[in-house]
Parts: structure tokens; sequence; C-alpha cells
């Protein structure tokens, strides 16, 4: 008889890793065999969640008990994206606790204890590779899911876990190798996120990434939202650092809003005005923003490339930005006159706060996306075919953006970091030449429609064909519900 199959998924506490999660537990409530699906987080998040799960869905959500004020910072904050940078590290070191370890530990030893036939099985964040060590005490199956692309991640993997700018004598060069990761080739010195460059083996920051990555390797598998057919050293460096499966079960979006709530919003009817592959968005995720000098040179090469746009603006670095950030005056920060300019002219609207991000890539009118290159939005933007107009900030964004320019093709990099000046004229040109769809921009834009075939392709069932992110996810079902916790010799690696 087969066994029930109970699936724990605990995301990090931060918005871009809260919504490929829920959109993956909602994949495998549909799955073949699987009784539960448990999505377990802090009360607040749960909340935020519960209010996006549809009423029809079986995902259970659980809340684990945490108190934000016991670890210093302000009450309430439960997600990154509710704080300023200060708070930063220690929400991030507060998400080791031994409270919500315990509780955790609790949770999934008595999902174990009521069901005897129950196979459970952990699927965690890698930033909580604490977790793989409650998997080891209750003898079950534990897997990361990283939320991104196999190349970057195996680029921030490496960087931490070898700290190349502490430990190399850069002399004249910009350039290095990574030590266990030859294929990744030469990567610039001048083009690491500058609070990488500022940690060496003492920092805070160095000591919780390399534990958690650490653990994370000795995970029984790792899921990647990608494509297999997209990616290639990036899923060789994982399984040969980890000699476990790694399963490419991408991509995992979330899906548009319904046709009635759909065109009742103002950026889907401001759309509708505008010709095919015409119009530039332009959003820096959830949790970043650039600064008031930044703001203005991106603006004023808006406006000087006269195409139309809708850009999702937060309050700049200044501000020391949260997305809870609200008493600051635009006006103050963008160049005299500019918003009303566009309003008069037709060509862009400025969007406070949110976006209905996916409805707006779906939507024909959409000929680019300049993106801080979140993998999210980098799933959410070729999933629909429209190509990427570069501009990372931080974290994995900056290896992202490397992968999306030079394999892929989809992408050009406008500026990186959150201190470079921005050329005013640089930005305009390079609005016109990818939405001119000539020349590069016509071969990023031919190659974002062939990108956007293969993901298709992916995730494709039927009797007839089976797309590869179907069978890796079946692939990795098999694998965590064997008999048992499986014996760890007959994981082979799967790339």
């Amino acid at each position: 008889m087969e066994r029930s199959k109970h699936l724990v998924l605990f995301p990090f506490m931060a918005q871009g890793h809260l919504i490929p999660y829920l959109a993956l537990a909602r994949l495998l409530e549909r799955r073949s065999g699987v009784s539960r699906v448990s999505l377990v987080s802090t009360p607040l998040n749960i909340a935020k969640l519960a209010a996006s799960l549809p009423a029809d869905s079986s995902v259970n959500l659980v809340e684990l008990p945490f108190c934000s004020t016991d670890h210093g910072l302000p009450p309430r904050t439960e997600n990154t994206d509710c704080l300023t940078s200060q708070f930063q590290l220690p929400f991030y070191l507060a998400t080791q606790s031994s409270t919500l370890k315990s509780s955790f530990e609790e949770l999934v030893s008595g999902i174990c204890k009521r069901y005897d036939d129950l196979a459970v099985c952990i699927i965690s964040d890698f930033l909580l590779g604490w977790t793989v060590e409650v998997a080891e005490k209750l003898s079950i199956f534990h897997v990361v899911f990283i939320p991104g692309g196999a190349y970057p991640f195996g680029m921030f993997f490496s960087l931490w876990l070898n700290l190349p700018h502490c430990n190399a004598d850069k002399g004249e060069e910009d350039q290095f190798t990574l030590p266990d990761f030859p294929e990744a080739l030469t990567y610039r010195y001048s083009r690491l996120p500058k609070y990488l460059t500022l940690c060496d083996e003492t920092n805070p920051w160095t000591r919780f990434s390399q534990s958690q990555l650490n653990m994370c390797l000795r995970s029984d598998g790792i899921l990647f939202n990608t494509v297999k057919e997209l990616e290639g050293i990036g899923l060789v460096y994982f399984s040969r650092k980890t000699n476990r499966p790694v399963w490419t079960i991408g991509p995992i979006v979330t899906s548009k809003l319904d046709s009635q709530a759909s065109c009742s919003q103002p950026c889907v009817q401001w759309l509708n005005l505008h010709q095919p592959s015409s119009v530039l968005y332009v959003c820096f995720g959830s949790q970043f923003s650039i600064s008031a000098q930044q703001m203005r040179g991106l603006a004023k090469g808006l406006e000087a490339s006269g195409k139309p746009f809708i850009w999702v603006v937060r309050p700049p670095l200044e501000c020391d930005y949260s997305p809870a950030t609200e008493d600051f005056n635009l006006d103050d920060y963008l160049p005299e006159g500019f918003e009303l300019r566009i309003r008069e002219r037709q060509q862009g609207i400025l969007v406070r706060k949110w976006a209905p991000q996916v409805d707006i890539l779906a939507h024909e009118s959409t000929g680019a996306f300049l993106s801080h290159c979140g993998w999210n939005s980098v799933m959410e933007s070729l999933t629909h075919g429209v190509p990427i107009i570069g501009w990372p900030l931080s974290a994995e964004q900056y290896y992202t953006s490397k992968m999306l320019v030079e394999d892929f093709q989809v992408s050009v990099e406008i500026a990186n970091g959150e201190s470079m000046e921005i050329d005013s004229d640089h930005v305009g040109a390079v609005i016109d030449m990818v939405l001119e769809g000539t020349n590069m921009g016509g071969q990023m834009r031919r190659k974002a429609l062939i990108i956007r075939d293969a993901m298709a392709a992916a995730i494709k069932e039927g009797e007839e064909f089976e797309g590869s992110s179907v069978r890796s996810l079946n692939d990795f079902l098999r694998a965590s519900f064997s008999t048992g916790k499986t014996d760890r010799a007959t994981l082979s690696p799967l790339i």
C-alpha cells in the first residue's frame, strides 16, 4: 500500500521567498499521492499568505511563534520587507533563534508521531539551513528549495564560502576564478556587491551565510525554480558539491488575476491604449530601491526616450527605505514637474506601492522590463517572452544579470548597484534600442520568445509528452517518499 505523503514547506520570511513557496505549495497539492501540504511561517506572514490563498486550496497554513521585540527588532516585524537597513542583520540572526528551531522541531515531530503511516518531507529555504538538523534528528527526508537559478546561486554559494576578495592578491587584475566553480569562468572584483566586499571571515554576515549554506549542502537534494534546458554549469556545481540529486521544477510563478479584476486595474486599462511591445515596465521589486540621484537620472532618461512607461516608484535610499515608508514627498526626488509632464503627454504613469506585475508583463503592449533581476521577476518576465533591462541591486541579482546578458542573451545591463552614477542619455539610448526591436533589441526579443516556449514545454503534461520539469518533480516525489529515510548512497545526482 502506498504511504500517505505530507510535505512541510518552510520559506524564509521575505516576500521574494514567500511568493514562490506559496506557488510551490499550490503546485504540490495537485500532485497525485500527496495527501497534505503544510506551509509554515510566523503569524503575520501566515495572515498575508492566507489572504492570497484561494478558497478551494487544501494547503494547510501553520503558525510558528515569533516575537520580534525579543530580538531587538521593532514590534510586529516578521518580514524583511518591513525593515529598514539597520535591522536587516538582527532579523536574519533572529531566524536562527532557539525558540523558532524548537517550535519547528516540535511541529514536525508531532506530525511524525500522529500518523504512523505518514511519510514526511521537509522542504526548506536555503537561508534556513538549520532545518536539515531537525530532519537528521527525526530521520526524515529533507530538501532545499532555492527559488532561483542554479548558475546565479552557484555563484552566490561559492562567493560566500570562498570569499575570493579576501583570499587573493588582486594586484592590477580585476578578474578572478572560483576554486570550486571553474565552469563559471572569470568574474570581476569590481562587479561584486559592495556589502560582500566588506565582509571577511569574522563578519556576522559571513558567519550567518556560511553556516546556513554549509548546512544546506547536507540536504538530501535541492529543488530549483528553473528549467533544465536553460541551465547547465550551475546544476553541475550543486551536483558536484552535494553528490545528491538536483531537481529543476520551474518555472513556478504566480498566475494572473482573474479576467474581471485584471480588466479593472488602471495599469491594464492604460496598457490597452498602446501598441504591442511598445511600453517599458520599471520595477525594482518589493524590497529594493535606488538613490535619489539615481531616481532623477532614471526619470530624465525615461522622459528623454519618449517611450511610454509604467514605473513602480518606491521611496529612495535616503529615506532608509522600507515598503512601509509612507512619509516622503515623491516630488522631492524627481525632476521638477516630471510627473505632470508625463501625465499631460500620456507618456507614463507612476505607481505607488503595488502594481499587478504579472498582468502587466502578460499584456501584449509590454515590450521590456527594467528590473533589479530578482528571480521571481525574471521568471514572470521570461514566461511571457519579455526581454529585460537589468539593474541588479543585491545578493544573487548580480549573477542573475550576468547570466541573462551573456548566456540567455535576453538582457542588457543598464547599471548595477545602489551607488553607481546614472547617465540619463545612456538610459534613454538603451530604452530606445530595446523597445525599437531592431538589431540587438530585436535579437533579445526573439531569444526571450524562445525561452518562453522552452519554459512552457518544461511544464507541459500529457499522454504523449511530459516536460522536463514535470518529470523532475515526479522524480523528487518518488525519492522523497520511498520507504523510510532514503539511503543517501542511493541518491545519485540527477542533472
